[in-house]
């Protein structure tokens, strides 16, 4: 995909620099590690510095010091995630700003004129996403819900409305018929087509049928691109693989298709098989901060005590700043044991290696899928990434190698 800041390889990984950095890594070391394109976040950008300020420094290129392509997310998801502090109703959403307190109106409109002012790429419409799953109906063993659910159970479908049960096919036709809305007022919006393009969303949850309709309605709008939103909020990965497989054929194969906030290399590449081109996660970098390195194996947690004496690297092979050989400032690779020393002893230091060897992981496994997309040869990839043929559960739970 070609953007006025460059191209990108698909299907691409973006790393995810919410607030204008990904936490902890410089731009150069992102780059290095194989990324061409970053995510960034339109709400809390807007909460803080703000889009004024932004664009008086450049835009979020020059900002952040990345002068690749940029995409922005417009807020629609902390619309659901977080949902005890807002206020959502058919025109828009009234925040209560996590950074002082106000209260933040944000609009279809003005969901653009902030994106517009910051300036990336790439810009999402202002969406509505619902729970996906009726949380009146959640297993147990199932992870807990966000927010949302939880708030629109007791509120209702529209929200801030009086207490009344809560109608989940109610709230997913009403998602599906504000996202069509706010695309339209979002299109009428956007100052800036000739050198940002913006993406539709779909919606519908888990109900294919409301899949349909949605991209239906979305896909006949004419955007540059369209995404899959409100998946892997709280659905099984087995949910996840169906509603993807079953939306992405739906949307035009001529136009990048972007699967928002996936994920796990197992998710990743179901979505690949159905001709999904783009993705974002928090996964490499908040699990990087948190001594849970990705390997084509499965997780590590590095704070396990058996890694105390162990010499090796994260992963025997990769050539990320972690586990890459000597350089002219080091003998060898930096051990499990040094890595584990640095989390428990709270140095930076530790978090920033296993990071930018998660982030690293990511781009590895991408590069991978395009070559055997090319080849063909999904026995050999098989055998090289075995963590996205194992069932994940709640991601939670990573296995000792």
């Amino acid at each position: 995909m070609t953007t006025p800041h460059g191209s990108f390889q698909t299907p691409a990984f973006m790393p995810v620099g919410t607030k204008g950095t990904v936490k902890g890594i410089t731009p150069e070391l992102v780059r290095r590690t194989g990324a061409e394109i970053l995510l960034n976040n339109t709400y809390h950008l807007l909460l803080r510095p703000g889009p004024e300020l932004v664009q008086k420094m450049g835009g979020v290129h020059s900002f952040m010091n990345w002068p690749r392509p940029i995409l922005t997310d417009s807020g629609g998801y902390q619309a659901y995630s977080l949902s005890e502090l807002n206020r959502v109703d058919d025109d828009g959403v009234t925040f209560k700003s996590i950074v002082d307190g106000s209260e933040v109106r944000l609009t279809p409109e003005r969901a653009i004129a902030v994106q517009n002012m910051l300036g990336p790429d790439i810009m999402m419409a202002f969406d509505d996403c619902p729970p996906s799953i009726d949380p009146n109906a959640q297993a147990p063993n199932q992870p807990r819900l966000a927010s949302a659910a939880r708030r629109d159970s007791v509120r209702g479908v529209a929200g801030g409305g009086r207490p009344k049960t809560y109608d989940h096919v109610a709230r997913l036709d009403l998602a599906n018929e504000r996202t069509v809305r706010w695309l339209e007022r979002c299109i009428r919006a956007h100052e800036r087509k000739d050198v940002q393009a913006l993406f539709g969303i779909v919606q519908g949850g888990t109900d294919l049928d409301r899949r349909r309709w949605s991209a239906e309605r979305i896909c006949a709008l004419d955007c540059p691109g369209f995404a899959i939103g409100g998946v892997a909020v709280g659905e099984s990965p087995e949910d996840i693989a169906k509603i993807v497989r079953f939306t992405a054929p739906l949307l035009p194969d001529h136009k990048p298709r972007y699967l928002m906030g996936v994920g796990y290399e197992r998710d990743i590449l179901e979505a690949v098989r159905s001709g999904v081109d783009m993705f974002d996660c928090v996964l490499p970098t908040r699990n990087g901060r948190n001594a849970n390195a990705f390997t084509a194996s499965g997780q590590i947690r590095l704070r396990n005590a058996q890694f105390a004496d162990d010499p090796r690297p994260i992963e025997p092979g990769c050539d990320c700043e972690a586990c890459a050989g000597a350089s002219e400032v080091r003998v060898g690779h930096f051990s499990r044991s040094y890595l584990r020393h640095l989390f428990m002893a709270d140095e930076m230091l530790g978090p920033i290696l296993v990071t930018l060897h998660n982030l690293r992981h990511f781009q590895r496994f991408m590069a991978d899928l395009r070559s055997t997309i090319v080849s063909d040869e999904w026995a050999g990839f098989r055998a090289r990434w075995p963590v996205a043929y194992t069932p994940v559960s709640d991601g939670q739970a990573p296995v000792a190698i």
